[in-house]
């Protein structure tokens, strides 16, 4: 029971490392807050089992780029659990395309989620946390943003990725000593999100990989776990790499 009470938005949690995340911070004893866009059902389904098995959830249907929806994601929070002590800005879009092929709207979509998504969020929460004089705040960012060359493939989502990263150390700076900012950089994730990437790709990662195995979900959110909890209350401004050493410098 490492988050014992402690009140948890984790934006697009209805499937992948979103969902690991909330299911994990509800068995260790947080009250979590399901954020999606599209997938209701999914989202429903989350809630449910970690109901059956004891913890508190609620859903919350907002898209993280629009402002006003951001808005409300967090009045219903406080409304329902009057705190916040934990956002895991995690809700993120892919699009596998070569850089000549993406458009200018694939490029708009994928830097708004990713990136102006978690801005609003922290930005959102932030005066909150500020208040209670304690809160955290992670951010799922990716081995892409960190320049190593074969995993730097959708220009797009470097971008945002990398973006990510100074976002994290901006705010770890400017929230301290209250607030805690840190994200987390998944390699290669078996999730929906990479289901279709070509086998050869997919060959080519596992050869880069020292572990010789592609990361779970579960992986990301131990890691979502330990930044959350007390024990990381010395941590902010690092970005944790979890990719089985592919990428390591």
């Amino acid at each position: 029971m490492r988050l014992k009470d402690k009140i948890a938005i984790i934006t697009g949690a209805s499937r992948g490392i979103g969902r690991s995340i909330a299911e994990l911070y509800a068995r260790e004893g947080a009250k979590v807050v399901i954020n999606y866009i599209r997938s209701e059902k999914e989202a429903l389904a989350v809630a449910d089992r970690i109901r059956k098995q004891g913890g508190q959830a609620i859903c919350v249907k907002a898209d993280v780029s629009k402002s006003d929806e951001v808005k409300r994601l967090v009045e219903t929070t406080m409304k329902t659990y009057g705190r916040i002590d934990i956002l895991v800005n995690n809700a993120g879009v892919h699009i596998a395309k070569d850089f000549f092929e993406v458009t200018e709207n694939e490029w708009d979509q994928t830097i708004d989620i990713n990136l102006k998504g978690a801005y609003l969020c922290s930005k959102e929460v932030a005066p909150i946390m500020l208040k209670q004089k304690q809160g955290t705040i992670i951010n799922m960012s990716s081995n892409s943003g960190l320049y190593h060359p074969s995993a730097m493939r959708f220009t797009e989502y470097v971008a945002s990725k990398a973006g990510m990263n100074g976002l994290t150390k901006a705010l770890a700076l400017r929230l301290g000593p209250h607030i805690t900012v840190n994200a987390i950089c998944p390699g290669f994730i078996k999730t929906e999100m990479v289901a279709e990437i070509d086998p050869s790709v997919q060959k080519m990662v596992l050869d880069e990989t020292p572990l010789k195995r592609f990361g779970t979900c579960e992986d990301v959110a131990n890691c979502a776990l330990f930044l959350a909890s007390d024990e990381a209350w010395f941590i902010t401004g690092e970005l944790l790499i979890v990719a089985g050493g592919r990428g390591m410098h």
